[in-house]
């Protein structure tokens, strides 16, 4: 009788062990909250993906450091994935076994891949990648967006464009070049912009950067001869950068005005272009450090404490700070409401964020459980002086 008694208490401590150790403790009453982070260190988009990444785990240690979320700490796993799709999808699955309430992603393939998983494991997924088929709730109900999606970016850049061309008292109708990162993020836009630029007169035409390029001569003659007014980049700093070298190289940047949306309007993008990046227009859903708004000062403090600084680290560092801000909003709520830390409370608290403020980060953050794009306006910025500097308010997708 001792015996089996003895078997079977050694049964259920074993079953216990298990099942703490098969995932159920990540958000585990009391303890750490585990969440989940892949970034590009290494790969094609480590330019920005570095600074991006230092925010994302800066602002766990800062928060850790002031308690935490109601005196529970946030215990981010993370690995440098080189933006390959199949190491997002190993790690991705590891983390998830390792008991991740909560992930932060990075590119647009892999999380475009990772989507069907996402819903299925339930877990709330802020991705580094504004595609518009992540903000599509069917497909992607546990994917959330900060920041604009790529193709509202690119729209309020087209209304724009068709606004400038007025103001101008141009004739005819302007003639825009999408010139875009060789990648599912780079044609991202491409889609919803010619839909709705092509109907109101715009010509249009998409154009790929060769991967691995080291010149862009040969496209950019392409562009000069479809006779282009404004070109569009979707790409990151360092193609980008290159471009506008050569643009100006062929005298284009006097002709042509060129436009970055976000993951190319940065510091980078100055420091590597130097005179060529003059005149360039960003569109921002993030405010870049080069204007002061009190939504960056903890991230300023806390750099400053490490003898480093904002102006330093750059915009795409303060974008991922507040990407972390935002879903940890989420995740104090659930631990204040006295909730299980999970998936599906964690959605549930992020659809009832309405207008959470960043401090001038960016537009205020909005989530519903009909819509998990958070913002849906930016300000354009111009490189002036080799800074960026304001030249509009915020600007709304047309039609919302």
């Amino acid at each position: 009788m001792n015996r089996k008694l003895s078997a079977v208490l050694t049964i259920v401590l074993l079953s216990t062990l298990v099942v703490t150790a098969c995932g159920g403790g990540g958000g585990a009453k009391g303890g750490p909250i585990k969440v989940g982070a892949i970034f590009d260190l290494t790969g094609p988009t480590s330019d920005v993906g570095t600074p991006y990444s230092e925010g994302v785990r800066d602002y766990v240690e800062w928060l850790n450091g002031k308690g935490g979320v109601e005196g529970r700490t946030i215990e981010l796993i993370f690995q440098d994935y080189a933006y390959k799709v199949d190491q997002a999808e190993q790690l991705y699955s590891q983390y998830v076994q390792e008991g991740v309430v909560a992930f932060m992603g990075w590119g647009t393939g892999d999380t475009e891949a990772l989507r069907g998983r996402i819903a299925e494991d339930k877990i709330p997924f802020m991705s580094a990648s504004y595609s518009a088929n992540l903000a599509k709730i069917d497909e992607a109900p546990y994917n959330f967006l900060v920041g604009t999606t790529y193709s509202d970016q690119f729209i309020i850049v087209l209304q724009w464009i068709l606004d400038d061309w007025k103001a101008k008292g141009m004739s005819g109708n302007p003639k825009v070049v999408l010139f875009h990162h060789d990648s599912p993020f780079g044609l991202s836009p491409w889609e919803d912009g010619k839909a709705f630029g092509e109907p109101k007169g715009i010509e249009m035409m998409e154009l790929a950067q060769p991967k691995g390029a080291t010149d862009f001569t040969a496209e950019l003659t392409r562009i000069r001869d479809f006779g282009a007014n404004y070109v569009v980049m979707q790409t990151v700093s360092s193609p980008a950068a290159m471009a506008l070298k050569n643009a100006q190289s062929l005298g284009m940047t006097d002709e042509v005005q060129f436009i970055c949306l976000n993951w190319c309007a940065d510091e980078i993008l100055i420091n590597l272009a130097k005179d060529a990046a003059e005149g360039v227009i960003g569109a921002m859903p993030f405010t870049p450090p080069s204007v002061s708004v009190p939504g960056m000062k903890d991230a300023d403090e806390f750099l400053k404490g490490k003898g480093s600084s904002l102006q330093e680290k750059g915009l795409h560092y303060i974008q991922g700070w507040w990407t972390m801000a935002v879903m940890t909003e989420g995740i104090r709520k659930v631990v204040k409401d006295g909730k299980e830390v999970n998936g599906e409370n964690i959605r549930a608290a992020l659809e009832s964020l309405q207008n959470f403020d960043t401090g001038g980060v960016t537009a205020p953050v909005s989530f519903s459980p009909t819509d998990h794009r958070g913002t849906k306006s930016l300000r354009l910025f111009k490189v002036e002086n080799g800074q960026w500097v304001q030249l509009t308010d915020y600007i709304s997708v047309p039609g919302g």
